[in-house]
């Protein structure tokens, strides 16, 4: 069963978790699986693409092992306009403090969670934010991780839109080919990195690296990611 279908027959109460679901997110799921289904987002041209570029601030770095989102920040940029208005900015609720650790990294201390939204809402309002957009992540298999986690633990289903990694187009760049620290990548470009570790910043100054590298490819003669992903089968 396509995923999208399965988490919206679990939203129905279908093999759903017991707690009562809202119909406005069932309705806004079945819209969502549609307008999935009809984005052809490989072949819009670059400066027509919206894409939504995120982080998140987690309690470690395995869900396996029971960490999980403490926060949500994301940003839309379209072609490589980033759009500094259309922001999304949340805290997931939890009950228990974070380390002193991740507290001095992130800031985040019990009191932004303890009365923060259930993960049930932000998830849905992150996804209404998204629409059918596709998104951008740096070092993108944290975030896959975590977001497939959490759809799980959620509607026992998987986390259905396509999140690419940053190094999709830094590879295409030959300075940037072999860097993977976020800070390296925007020292490149002049870009501040001075509020790392906070998802909104971390979503930013992904943004503001993903729109310097798609100015690079586009003069480098690529239209489109599909021209990106034809590229990368041909060099393989």
């Amino acid at each position: 069963m396509n995923p999208m279908l399965q988490w919206v027959r679990q939203l129905s109460g279908k093999g759903s978790p017991s707690h009562e679901r809202d119909p406005a997110k069932i309705a806004y799921m079945r819209r969502l699986q549609k307008d999935l289904k009809q984005n052809d987002y490989l072949r819009t041209p670059f400066e027509d693409l919206t894409m939504v570029v995120f982080d998140i601030e987690t309690t470690g770095f395995s869900p396996k092992k029971g960490d999980r989102i403490l926060s949500i920040g994301a940003i839309k940029i379209k072609g490589s306009t980033v759009l500094e208005e259309e922001t999304f900015y949340s805290f997931i609720k939890h009950d228990q403090a974070p380390s002193d650790t991740i507290t001095e990294l992130t800031g985040i201390t019990l009191e932004d969670l303890i009365d923060a939204p259930s993960q049930e809402n932000v998830l849905h309002d992150f996804l209404k934010y998204i629409g059918n957009a596709p998104l951008v992540a740096h070092h993108a298999k944290h975030e896959i991780d975590f977001m497939q986690d959490l759809a799980w633990q959620l509607y026992k289903t998987s986390f259905d839109h396509r999140i690419l990694d940053t190094s999709f187009l830094t590879a295409l760049i030959p300075e940037l080919r072999h860097i993977n620290v976020l800070e390296e990548c925007c020292s490149f470009f002049d870009i501040d990195t001075s509020n790392r570790h906070h998802a909104l910043q971390d979503a930013k100054m992904t943004a503001e690296l993903w729109s310097n590298c798609i100015q690079i490819v586009k003069e480098q003669g690529y239209t489109c990611l599909r021209d990106v992903y034809a590229y990368i089968a041909r060099t393989r």
